[in-house]
């Protein structure tokens, strides 16, 4: 029998879930109550979870109403279909963004496991988007509800605290992180798909604010941003091995803190399929720019139906 208890971090965002033992025999009636505390704090932590391995970690996407989903650009880890490495030697993810926001979809959310973590430092960072929008004042937010942004991963370099170290992995990731260069129109204000509130969309893949010259381009996109990142807004975990993060990346912005030197943080990331971006008037996120992807999604495709199958199965068989 579980002993699920929801124990909520802060008055805005986070809460731990204890008594789980997160797998594909989860019961549904406590798949149910972990997806909806998910929708409600937004990130939720499991602590104790070593027993997961690649492949356990692949099937929870069903527990969040959602299937796993490869990366647009990234090959998979080695044996694995859809677990996407998020290693210190590539460079940590040291800003603020939401993941995928240049892909034509909006990922669900992320599940996030720690497999390495240092011996201190290596905090991630969550921020709430849905808060920070109705905390704008009434005329930001009218501006803010009008607006589309251009989001793109074709920037250049990573602006990795690392880069002047870089290697032939290192290298070798960015080229395959930008070999398709994404530009995608999201709107500022979007609708999430299952609770119906109202989140801001930016971070840091968010180029421009379209038909908004530059230099008040840059100056809104810095406002409605700090509007996200106040204290209020966030929460900080502290990782230990086998911790497992999910966010709903739909109404979430991360930043994962580099502060530990040399050390070594290996996590191992699943993100979830998605829809694109749906603003207050109706209209949906669109891609302006991409290039040579389809192929690699038609040979997925297979693949895909063959989980869709499974998954079925198993929730018929609960």
């Amino acid at each position: 029998m579980s002993t699920l208890e929801v124990v909520p971090l802060t008055g805005r965002i986070g809460a731990e879930i204890r008594g789980v033992r997160l797998g594909p025999d989860l019961n549904g009636a406590v798949a149910a109550e972990i997806h909806a505390a998910w929708l409600k704090y937004k990130v939720v932590f499991f602590r104790d979870q070593d027993h997961l391995d690649d492949h356990a970690q692949e099937g929870l996407a069903w527990i969040f109403g959602g299937e796993a989903a490869a990366h647009p650009t990234v090959p998979a880890a080695d044996g694995t279909e859809f677990v996407y490495e998020v290693d210190s030697e590539l460079g940590p993810a040291s800003y603020w963004h939401t993941d995928l926001t240049w892909s034509d979809t909006l990922p669900r959310g992320s599940i996030l496991r720690a497999v390495v973590i240092p011996p201190c430092g290596g905090d991630t960072l969550w921020a709430n988007t849905v808060t920070a929008y109705y905390d704008l004042p009434p005329r930001l937010r009218g501006i803010a509800n009008r607006c589309f942004a251009v989001h793109s991963n074709g920037s250049g370099r990573s602006q990795s605290p690392r880069a002047e170290h870089d290697n032939d992995r290192q290298r070798a990731f960015w080229e395959s992180y930008q070999s398709t260069v994404f530009e995608t129109r999201h709107p500022l204000v979007h609708v999430h798909p299952e609770s119906g509130e109202l989140c801001l969309l930016l971070g840091r893949f968010a180029k421009r604010i379209i038909g908004i010259p530059a230099d008040r381009s840059a100056r809104l996109k810095a406002i409605f941003q700090s509007y996200i990142t106040r204290p209020e807004n966030m929460i900080r975990w502290r990782w230990a091995v086998g911790d497992v993060a999910v966010w709903d990346n739909r109404a979430t912005q991360h930043y994962a803190v580099y502060d530990y030197g040399d050390a070594r943080r290996t996590m191992r990331r699943v993100s979830m399929d998605g829809e694109p971006a749906i603003g207050l008037d109706g209209r949906r996120a669109w891609t302006t720019r991409r290039d040579a992807l389809q192929p690699r999604r038609d040979a997925l495709q297979p693949r895909r139906d063959e989980r869709r199958s499974r998954a079925s199965a198993a929730r018929a068989r609960r």
